[in-house]
Parts: C-alpha cells; sequence; structure tokens
C-alpha cells in the first residue's frame, strides 16, 4: 500500500504548486503534527498537538481532511466530521502506543476493574476510545483526571509513563494499561545526564511519554505545543529537546538564536528518537492522496458514534 503510484510522479513537477492547487479544488486542509518533515509542516494549513489538531479538525469548514500525522489522528478526524472525507497519505502511518492496546484484551482489562472510569489518552484506536470515559491528550492530561471526585477510581491507557506522570502530579493512583511509546521509550537517562555534563547551563524540556528515569532530569515536561511554549519563554540559550525531533523544526523557526540540542535514542546507530510511523509521510506521498483521493480513513458509523462521546466530553473540558 504505502508505494503505491509514487514512481507515477513525474520528476519535475512542483510538488508545493500542485498541493497548493489540489488544496483549492478539493477545498481541503492539510492538518500536520509537529513530528511530520518540515517540508510538510511548511505546507500545512495548521501545525499542532493531538489536542490542538482534534479542535481544529473539529471545528473546520473545509469539506476534505488531508491529516498529515498518525493513523489514530485521521480516525479522530473522522469521527469528528462523519461527513467529510480524510485522507492519510500512508496508511501504514500507525502508532506503537495504539497497536499495542488491543480492544479484546483491553475490554478484560476494563472488566476486571468494573468500579473504574476509563481515561484514554487520543493514541489508540476507535475501539479503545469507544470503551473509554473520556479521552485525553498529553496537554490536558492533568486537568482530564483531575475532573473526576478523588475517590473515583481510575484505569488509565495505553501509556503507562504518561499515566505514572499524571499520577504523581496529581498524588493520585490510577490503575495503568502497560503500553508506550516505542520512541519515547529509547531516550535514556545516561545519555541524558552525558548532555547536561557537556551542556551545563542548557534547560531540558520533555515529553510525558518518556520514562520516569528521564523525566527526573526536566525543567520543563509537557505537550510538544508545551515544550513549544517553553522554549519561547526560556532565558536558556540552550534547550536539551527529548522529544521526537520533528518538533525541532517549529522550535527553530520560533528561536532561531537558540541552541537546541536533540536527546539521541539509546542506540546511536539509529534514528531511534525518530517515529517511523511519523515519518511514512512524504511530500510525494501526500501529493499523491491528494490527487488521488486515496488512502481514505473511513470508520464503522456505530463504532464511530461510541467513540465521539468520550473526545467531546474532552474538547469540552479544554475549551
Amino acid at each position: 500500500m504505502s508505494n503505491t503510484h509514487t514512481h507515477s510522479i513525474s520528476p519535475n513537477i512542483d510538488l508545493f504548486a500542485e498541493i497548493n492547487s489540489l488544496r483549492r479544488d478539493l477545498n481541503a486542509i492539510i492538518l500536520a503534527h509537529f513530528y511530520q518533515e518540515p517540508e510538510i509542516q511548511d505546507m500545512a494549513d495548521f501545525v499542532g498537538d493531538s489536542l490542538a489538531l482534534s479542535q481544529r479538525a473539529a471545528e473546520t469548514e473545509a469539506e476534505v481532511i488531508v491529516f498529515a500525522g498518525v493513523h489514530f489522528m485521521a480516525e479522530t478526524a473522522k469521527i469528528l466530521n462523519p461527513n467529510k472525507q480524510v485522507l492519510l497519505p500512508d496508511l501504514e502511518a500507525g502508532c506503537s502506543l495504539a497497536d499495542g492496546c488491543p480492544p479484546a484484551e483491553f475490554r478484560e482489562f476494563i472488566a476486571r476493574h468494573g468500579d473504574h472510569k476509563v481515561v484514554s489518552y487520543i493514541n489508540c484506536s476507535a475501539e479503545t476510545k469507544a470503551m473509554s470515559d473520556i479521552i485525553c491528550t498529553s496537554s490536558n492530561a492533568i486537568k482530564i483526571v483531575d475532573s473526576f471526585p478523588a475517590g473515583q477510581p481510575i484505569l488509565f491507557a495505553p501509556d503507562r509513563y504518561l499515566g505514572a506522570w499524571v499520577s504523581s502530579a496529581l498524588d493520585r493512583e490510577m490503575v495503568l494499561w502497560p503500553g508506550s511509546c516505542e520512541v519515547h521509550e529509547t531516550f535514556n537517562e545516561k545519555k541524558l545526564v552525558e548532555l547536561k555534563i557537556n551542556y551545563p547551563f542548557a534547560k531540558v524540556a520533555a515529553h510525558p511519554e518518556c520514562p520516569e528515569a528521564v523525566l527526573q532530569h526536566a525543567d520543563h515536561i509537557g505537550s510538544t505545543s508545551s515544550i513549544l511554549a517553553f522554549a519561547r519563554k526560556t532565558d536558556s540559550r540552550q534547550i536539551i529537546v527529548v522529544t521526537e525531533p520533528g518538533i525541532l523544526h517549529q522550535m527553530q523557526k520560533e528561536n532561531p538564536s537558540k541552541e537546541l540540542i536533540p536527546v539521541p535514542g539509546a542506540d546511536e546507530t539509529c534514528n531511534c528518537n525518530e517515529c517511523p510511523y511519523m515519518k511514512k509521510n512524504t511530500l510525494e506521498k501526500l501529493y499523491l492522496c491528494m490527487r488521488d483521493r486515496t488512502p481514505e480513513i473511513l470508520v464503522d458509523p456505530e463504532l464511530a458514534a461510541k467513540a465521539l462521546a468520550p473526545i467531546n466530553r474532552m474538547l469540552e473540558l479544554s475549551r
């Protein structure tokens, strides 16, 4: 599926011009996540984190939503817009968190904790969302969990590191599904400490999907948009960034005079700090998916209706 038609693109084509003209013809909006390739971010109508992208998808007037992100993001956009066409440049742009929470096992897990309310991170499948009481993103996870009365037991899925961070921030015990992001899990404490020694005046900004051993060294912990806001506000001229390096593009555009230092993954020989799924989307695939109006994201209407309720609860609470 991934390589459909790629060979049929003429090498002389101006992809930027073609995508712009398709965007007008289709009355399309291009939404991109901060982890996308720089040229895709520059082409997008809107670049954001999962929360901002969901909000933008919920309010768009466009007839076609082209989601430069991963499958669960495009699926969320479709759930919010059942009557619009939602396109994803590469259907195989998945997510280890979503894949690591199979619906049948999750249903049994919930059944074992019958009195618990289910808070699910947006990085999950439509099936998982449909079994949840409310959805959260890393931007609003603390606020969402805190919206339940103190005595209410909570089950948090699928990211155990984000769950542990929220749990510790609110001093509130939660039952955590044992999932993790394969990218953020590769960041290790040793590499980060080495960088801190080499850059003694740098501030550390980290994503809460990182393991606790890494987070304990951070000056700021938050979602991608919150890391960007921190980079703008901090007086520090050097920032050590502990999240997928796609974010460095916007960060550098906003802070041209600051030095950004990405933390490598555990294995120096690979790009383990890059999300292999986010990077499946390319400018060529973006063009092709708009030209051919495929791959299109479809969600069973009954499932979509069930998943919509917890997403809407989140959007209400995040206004």
